[in-house]
């Protein structure tokens, strides 16, 4: 930075810092102070359109709340937390902001990013871009600038306190939980499944969490092949903490070691006692005070009039538990976010708010935890009554999407259908009016790359890119929340038409190669003790047609004029182990034969793709006529149709170039 930028950033830091101590405190504690490390223009002043010029701004803000408060009181151990001399719980947290220049030029929206573990989602989700970039620098970081072009202010906080620091990851500063200054103790499990053969496993979800006794024979390893098969202890001597480093066993507390190896594919868990719990649900605090306080607090360090909040996967199950928890009411009982997109977390919450909680850990079956539905359910297990929007009052509840992909229907750990069906999966159930749910038809929970890769799955990775509509369901909620305007109908299967069904009913078809999808386990319960096979949920799956593709919710071109099947599900590859049981997250391209010559050589039962599409050009005129439904149907942004036109030539392209004959 430049000697004239940091003396910059130094004067704005005082100024912000000055005006805050000066401001009329409201009755309970907020954002105190934020402090600047650096301001200074996006990509030299470069104008987005009528946004104009960017800057950004990087730093980290402080927080104190009252432990007392009603709407902290659910945060678990903030009344272990240590107190200032005001009695409140002080944090911090890691800020990032990239706003309009003139702030009168943007549209007067602060658009949240939840991090996932502590990376950016927004600028790959929604301006395209092809960079996992940590602090975007250059052009390309910056994708298409969609979101500058809207004129979004687009805002990042550290959330999450167990992520690494340094090379642009973003955390929180949580205190530690004791009791009268004592260490607060107790057990610590995670569980993992290696893809390859190896004497060490690092495990980056309890890198907080030291054992007490790293040597203690009640740590305890146990091991377990397949979804519901029993496990097996792991002899006390054949394992240790630690890893080995350049031919020398190092003592490692976040590294596990086994003297046999341990084996891709079959599924470990881990168990010890640990200390020193973080007060880990303070990230949810941070939120909403500084959403809070962008929107209401004289002097903060942007204004706006509306605040947005996205996240996926992680982050989405982070919005569906803030949502829970009643975190969308600031401590002056104001409106925090205004429209909420919880993106490809289905049914799932997760560890965020809890004693030893791990907030960097998958989860890939144990984040289903009751409530599933917004609107109040009972639960027949527990004979318990609760919704997700339970604690939300109406005058503070947000609009609501929820999208998802075809993998949280299918994956065991996410229930999709859950959040719009009753408890037994008998029944569709109703949705509130401030909530819109969405599938993105035949996708997988990371959207789709092209050309189709290979990897651990045992079919290519799903290429369907739903970037297209969430940017177009970004404008709808846009516009839903300035103007009540109604934005496009729910679009996912139900069970009334036929579109959602048990899973064992999937028409799938027989295609030579591919595992039959009805062998896919249900997920569980993991809210009640007992084996995890007496608490099985309902695996309801969206319906397909014959060829295997979705029929039911948004349709982008690729499913709608297919070259292929695309499903949310994939097998592992036997270079990973355990080829019968799923691929976390994947999603399966399966394509067409060319040729009716080459489909009867494979004897798949579906049509090529000369049987299908006279031309080139032909199979082109349908892919526009779809895209411009969706634009009439508010799913796809007009200005995107060229660029979704595009990828259907190079699709067309690479689908046929086995073919003697392109059609063209």
């Amino acid at each position: 930075m430049s000697t004239a930028h940091a003396i910059r950033a130094r004067m704005t830091t005082l100024w912000l810092v000055s005006v805050l101590a000066l401001a009329p405190r409201a009755a309970y504690a907020e954002v105190t102070r934020v402090e600047i490390a650096s301001h200074g223009d996006v990509l030299g002043g470069k104008a987005f359109g009528l946004a104009g010029p960017y800057e950004k701004i990087v730093g980290k803000v402080f927080f104190a709340v009252r432990p007392e408060h009603l709407g902290n009181r659910s945060i678990v151990d903030i009344d272990k937390a240590p107190r200032n001399a005001r009695g409140h719980v002080e944090f911090a947290a890691d800020l990032y902001i990239l706003k309009p220049k003139d702030l009168a030029r943007g549209n007067g929206v602060a658009l949240f990013d939840v991090l996932n573990r502590g990376r950016k989602l927004l600028l790959g989700y929604l301006n395209r871009n092809t960079t996992s970039a940590l602090d975007p620098n250059i052009e390309t970081d910056f994708g298409d600038g969609f979101l500058m072009r809207q004129g979004f202010t687009l805002v990042w906080i550290g959330w999450q306190f167990d992520v690494p620091r340094g090379g642009g990851l973003m955390g929180l500063d949580a205190p530690i939980a004791s009791d009268s200054g004592r260490p607060l103790a107790g057990p610590v499990t995670t569980t993992f499944t290696p893809t390859s053969a190896s004497d060490d496993v690092v495990l980056s979800d309890i890198r907080r969490y030291a054992p007490v006794d790293p040597e203690s024979l009640e740590n305890r390893l146990t091991v377990r092949e397949g979804f519901y098969a029993a496990s097996r202890v792991v002899p006390r001597e054949q394992w240790r903490f630690g890893r080995t480093v350049n031919g020398t066993f190092v003592t490692d507390a976040t590294s596990v070691s086994l003297r046999a190896g341990f084996q891709p594919g079959l599924t470990y868990e881990l168990t010890y006692r640990a200390q020193a719990p973080v007060v880990a649900g303070l990230g949810f605090a941070a939120f909403r005070d500084l959403a809070a306080a962008l929107k209401y607090q004289p002097g903060a360090v942007v204004t706006a009039q509306y605040a947005y909040v996205f996240g996926a996967s992680q982050s989405g199950r982070f919005l569906r538990d803030f949502l829970y928890q009643g975190f969308n009411v600031d401590e002056e009982g104001r409106k925090v976010f205004d429209g909420i997109i919880a993106h490809i977390a289905g049914a799932a919450r997760g560890s965020f708010n809890e004693r030893f909680a791990k907030p960097n850990s998958l989860e890939f079956f144990t984040a289903t935890r009751f409530p599933f539905l917004d609107a109040p359910q009972r639960d027949p297990s527990t004979d318990k009554t609760d919704g997700l929007l339970l604690r939300t009052a109406e005058a503070v509840a947000p609009k609501i999407f929820y999208t998802n992909s075809s993998t949280e229907y299918w994956g065991g750990g996410r229930a999709a259908a859950l959040i719009h069906t009753t408890l037994d999966g008998r029944q569709d159930a109703r949705v509130p009016d401030n909530v819109r749910i969405y599938l993105l038809a035949g996708t997988q929970h990371s959207s789709g790359t092209f050309p189709p890769a290979g990897g651990q799955g045992q079919q290519k990775a799903n290429t369907n890119d739903y970037r297209w509509a969430l940017r177009a369901l970004l404008v709808a909620m846009d516009r839903w929340v300035r103007e009540a305007a109604e934005p496009p109908a729910s679009r996912h299967p139900r069970l009334a038409d036929g579109t959602l069904t048990a899973h064992q009913r999937v028409a799938f078809p027989q295609i030579p190669g591919v595992r039959s999808p009805l062998t896919i386990p249900a997920g569980y319960r993991a809210d009640l003790e007992g084996p995890a096979a007496d608490h099985r949920l309902p695996l309801l799956v969206p319906q397909v047609d014959a060829d295997g593709n979705e029929r039911s919710g948004i349709r982008l071109p690729d499913v709608a004029v297919p070259l292929a099947t695309y499903t949310g599900w994939n097998f592992r590859s036997l270079s990973v182990g355990a080829p019968a049981e799923l691929l976390p997250l994947a999603g399966s391209y399966i394509p067409f034969a060319p040729t009716r010559v080459a489909r009867e050589q494979t004897r798949d039962p579906r049509p090529s793709i000369e049987e299908r599409y006279p031309s080139r050009a032909a199979y082109l005129g349908l892919v526009t006529e779809a895209a411009l439904r969706l634009v009439q149907e508010g799913y796809v942004l007009a200005e995107d149709v060229p660029g979704l036109v595009n990828r259907a030539m190079q699709h067309w392209d690479y689908a046929t170039r086995a073919s003697s004959s392109s059609g063209q």
